[in-house]
């Protein structure tokens, strides 16, 4: 017996420790055929397997599945019996939708393409994410999954994992089996009365005879599920490249510091100093070591052409991309450069790992380019039959690949789908299920990491214990009637949006619209809000109400602006700015403070920091102010909660017309290019009133030099380390305009529309001469001198040193260690930024959890609750004794102070000899009798201190102890008296008792007499 016990605990280990998915299903097999168990039997498979298996590291994994399967809404897996579903793809979001499903009874099957795991990309990890993993027990078929502070994992990894818990819950998994459409219920159903089946490939396989009732696409990006509609969003062009190396698991390479995520306004230096030594120029790199050397990084265009990467430059993206104009030496040379200069060399070899094609394992593609479904679920009915579908995955809603949300947004997804199935199993209207699952799919897109529940403990399928605003009811069960179909299905064409929203700091680009139109576009967004009057980009938006207005114009769930009083300047821009970085991702270039002030703002900032919200709202549809084309009494028509959810989530929805900004946003019309054109130079003409006029036949610059202008003035302006005396401003403004060959008339203003003192004209004529002497320069002098512009100490440069340009070490520091924190390492709190590892209680070092912890605002440390309350105890018992003790204490403390700090010039003077001279020589050999007569001399002046730091020490005992000596000079007054008159009673006692001879009392009323009458006298 102990044999066969040993035995199995073997080779469930097998199974535990397989490392491919061919070893996996293997072993598994091997497993159930020596206990004799049969995985079809999913009812009581898993408490079959649970009672034969019976190690110790089988015990504690049986924990972990036993509290997750203890949650109510499982209903001990009977929640979901007799239902059966058919998932395609084996990915991790189709495996963690089996693992749900199975759990619930369901009969669940998962039909995978490829014949092994083979993807090595890591995945970024959410924190509800890891915690979810941990609970299916993880760690136990994974030791290193997630330790410390690592929150990432491979693919590859990922699916090991989830497919081991998903065949111990007698899911039926199947390799190498392809999807290829549904096939309908025969029209026949007294003769034939099976139901929906999936046509596959092999056509003999046997799951082509399964019949289901439920049917998930997991399958990605590709989604061979017909019937939903589908949305491209596209924004500017970002080229992403993936590379995959061996990981040798050495100890050079454990050394080796990961990189969590630099982009490059984080740290211009690193990759200026790329560009300078490889010439790859990028816009952020991602380091993460996992089974492999995993890099991702987003290259700009140019530089792949300068490196031969990108053969021909096209327009279009995929002509760009295709395999026949890239050169597949150069891109894996440029990745492995990237990589090499990104690990500071100290990788010892970079051989690239293999993919499922024999070759190396480096992709260039177009992140930007996303599709997302228009609904999450539909239902199909045939000849009695229905059939409930639904997306998982990237099938749903494909992410945005430098926000790490696929993985989570994709587990949320998985959920919510189970939650749906749940509803469909027991009964509920197939309207309802519908337009529940659609109200929970408005939500998705703008899950964040901080908008999400923080119990993660208290996770389930239930959508309630997930999302803290949810309401399910927001699509209404009419609105979802063209999801039921029960005849033909149509072919669904791909829809493109007109603009990608995702939050505007991601990118480098700087907003190119003009400051006249941005005023124009913000008064109309704020028309008919009380008190809100925008007249410029400066003045207007000192109270705050304005900026609360426009995010309320298009997130009116995220301010209440009944309640914003227009008097509190401080406070409405403080909540304006909060939220706007919280939920947008646009962080407040001014102060609110500074903004709130009466003093000159920078309208360059200001046009800077409104042009976010412009390029993130614009194109978003939002309810007519005037009158309406619709009818709203008609049942068709969505309810005011389902539009403001709509125009939260920036879901489309059918309009009647297309609104005239979208039209106007075109820029393929040539119409609309002209009537540009002219507005621009009409703009430029009314703005140059005290500059050179516009001259003639001269071209407007591209877009782009105008960018560049405005960047470098504003950087020129702004930055404290960069700026220079303001009597020089006006030069170097002109020099710059001089330099790219723009005229003063251009459209970026950089101060308020107070004009600038004119300078003297001895000053005009010597900025003349200086302007002459630039352009006689040649390039390359005009260069060293422009980039000593902009360098902290411009007369180095052109002294001949080094032209290199010194960028300040910017972006977020932790609050705790005061080093860089990056974005995707960070945890905001109380207004600050900290690691993940920095985020610990002060006392006890325990990590803590995002709304758990305390802050000390006077010694700015973190606590958590019990030592936080235990602190503030001792405080207030040790307050009385810290009065006293503190001015005894600083008096001691000046003294020792003064009188440390009167001999400090004997140690100069030793410190600070002039080597090589006569004095220096004379100054040595006489030192030591000068500091030996000096501490001399010093002995009076430190006898004296001392005799009036302790009167002083005296006087204030003597203060601060006045009561207790008041009340002993009391008690003395009062006892001595008693002791005289206690004298005489004793003499009188003495002689009425013995009044002629001796007694024994005679002795002590003496001594008595002696020590109290004479010596106290």
């Amino acid at each position: 017996m102990g044999e066969t016990e040993d035995n199995v605990g073997k080779q469930f280990e097998e199974f535990i420790q397989a490392s491919n998915c061919k070893g996996t299903l293997q072993a598994f097999n091997i497993l159930c055929r020596r206990l004799d168990l049969d995985p079809a039997d999913h009812g009581s498979f898993y408490s079959s397997l649970k009672a034969k298996v019976t190690s110790w590291k089988a015990k504690a994994l049986w924990s972990k599945l036993d509290k997750r399967t203890s949650h109510k809404e499982y209903k001990k897996g009977q929640a979901c019996v007799g239902t059966k579903c058919l998932i395609i793809g084996g990915g991790p979001c189709g495996l963690r939708t089996a693992i749900e499903l199975a759990l619930m009874g369901a009969k669940v099957v998962v039909i995978e393409k490829r014949d092994s795991f083979s993807r090595n990309n890591v995945l970024h990890l959410w924190p509800y994410t890891i915690h979810d993993l941990r609970g299916l027990g993880a760690k136990k078929f994974h030791g290193k999954f997630c330790a410390g502070a690592i929150d990432h994992i491979s693919i590859q990894q990922l699916q090991l994992i989830l497919l081991k818990v998903a065949l111990i819950l007698a899911v039926e998994f199947h390799m190498n089996v392809e999807f290829v459409k549904l096939l309908e219920p025969p029209e026949d159903q007294e003769n034939d009365g099976r139901g929906w089946r999936a046509a596959i490939r092999p056509a003999d396989h046997p799951v082509a005879n399964f019949e289901f009732d439920v049917i998930v696409g997991a399958d990605g990006r590709r989604n061979t599920l017909e019937g939903f509609k589908r949305k491209e969003f596209r924004g500017k062009l970002a080229i992403a490249i993936t590379a995959n190396f061996l990981n040798r698991n050495t100890t050079a390479e454990a050394k080796v510091e990961e990189i969590s995520g630099v982009a490059f306004i984080f740290n211009q230096k690193f990759f200026l100093d790329l560009k300078e030594e490889t010439g790859i120029d990028l816009e952020n790199i991602v380091y993460y070591k996992d089974n492999t050397h995993y890099f991702v990084m987003t290259a700009k265009k140019q530089s792949l052409l300068d490196k031969g990467v990108v053969i021909n430059d096209y327009i279009d993206t995929q002509m760009l991309l295709s395999s026949e104009n890239v050169n597949q030496e150069a891109l894996l040379c440029y990745a492995r450069e990237a990589a090499d200069f990104g690990t500071n060399y100290q990788l010892p070899t970079l051989d690239f790992a293999m993919n499922h094609c024999g070759q190396p394992d480096v992709a260039m593609f177009d992140f930007t380019s996303m599709y997302a479904s228009e609904n999450a679920a539909l239902v199909r009915e045939r000849f009695g039959h229905q059939l409930l579908v639904s997306l998982v995955g990237d099938s749903l809603l494909e992410p945005f690949w430098p926000m790490g949300t696929g993985c989570a947004r994709g587990f949320l997804a998985a959920f919510d789908t189970a939650w749906m199935v749940k509803s469909w199993a027991q009964g509920r209207t197939v309207l309802e299920v519908l337009a529940e699952r659609e109200s929970i799919y408005r939500l998705l897109p703008q899950t964040t990491t901080e908008n999400i529940a923080k119990n993660f403990d208290q996770y389930t399928i239930d959508p309630g214990t997930r999302y803290p605003n949810l309401n399910s009811s927001c699509v209404r069960p009419h609105q979802v009637r063209h999801l039921h179909i029960s005849g033909e299905l149509t072919s669904c064409s791909l829809e493109r949006a007109a603009t990608i929203r995702r939050p505007v700091n991601l990118s480098r680009r700087v907003s190119e619209i003009r400051p006249a139109r941005l005023l124009t576009w913000c008064q109309k967004q704020t028309e008919g809000y009380r008190n809100v009057t925008i007249t410029d980009l400066t003045l207007s938006w000192r109270s705050g109400i304005a900026l609360c207005a426009l995010i309320h114009r298009f997130k009116p769930q995220l301010i209440d602006f009944d309640s914003l009083k227009e008097e509190d300047h401080a406070a409405n821009l403080q909540l304006a700015f909060d939220i706007s970085e919280r939920e947008f991702g646009i962080r407040s270039v001014i102060s609110a403070k500074e903004l709130s002030a009466e003093e000159e703002l920078d309208k360059t900032k200001m046009i800077a920091y409104l042009s976010n919200f412009y390029e993130l709202f614009r194109g978003t549809p939002l309810p007519a102010s005037g009158s309406r084309e619709v009818d709203e009494n008609n049942e068709d028509y969505p309810s005011e909660e389902v539009r403001s959810n709509n125009n939260v989530l920036n879901l489309a929805q059918p309009r009647k017309r297309v609104p005239k900004d979208e039209k106007k946003s075109d820029g393929s019309d040539p119409i609309y290019k002209r009537r540009r054109k002219f507005c621009y130079l009409e703009e430029a003409t009314n703005l140059s009133s005290n500059g050179s006029p516009v001259r003639e036949g001269q071209e407007p610059k591209e877009n782009k030099v105008r960018s560049m202008a405005s960047q470098l003035l504003a950087k020129f302006e702004s930055t404290t380390n960069y700026t220079v005396r303001k009597s020089q401003s006006h030069y170097e403004r002109s020099l710059l305009l001089h330099t790219l060959d723009l005229p003063e008339s251009l459209p970026v203003k950089l101060r308020s529309p107070v004009p600038p003192k004119p300078p003297p004209v001895t000053q005009k004529k010597a900025q003349t001469q200086q302007v002459r002497e630039f352009h006689a320069k040649s390039i390359k002098e005009k260069a060293v001198h422009l980039r000593g512009l902009f360098s902290e100490d411009s007369s180095a440069v052109q002294k001949g040193g080094s032209v290199r340009r010194a960028f300040p070490q910017s972006g977020d520091k932790c609050h705790s260690c005061e080093k860089r924190v990056y974005m995707v390492e960070r945890v905001c709190a109380e207004g600050l930024y900290f690691h993940r590892e920095c985020f610990r209680c002060s006392t006890c070092s325990c990590a803590l959890r995002q709304g758990a912890q305390a802050f000390h605002s006077e010694e700015g440390k973190l606590y958590c609750k019990l030592h936080f309350d235990q602190r503030n105890n001792g405080t207030n018992l040790r307050r009385n004794f810290s009065l006293r003790s503190n001015r005894c204490g600083v008096q001691e403390r000046c003294a020792v102070d003064e009188e440390g700090s009167q001999p400090g010039g004997t140690t100069d003077l030793q410190s600070q000899p002039a080597a090589g001279t006569f004095r220096s020589f004379i100054r040595k050999q006489l030192s030591w009798p000068l500091s030996v007569s000096r501490a001399v001399c010093n002995v009076p002046w430190h006898l004296s201190r001392r005799v009036c730091s302790a009167a002083q020490a005296l006087a204030g005992h003597l203060r601060d102890n006045a009561q207790d000596y008041t009340l002993l000079y009391e008690l003395l007054s009062m006892s001595l008296p008693l002791l005289f008159v206690l004298q005489e009673v004793l003499l009188q006692m003495y002689t009425e008792a013995v009044p002629d001879g001796p007694s024994s009392f005679q002795p002590v009323l003496l001594w008595l007499q002696e020590y109290i009458g004479h010596r106290l006298i």
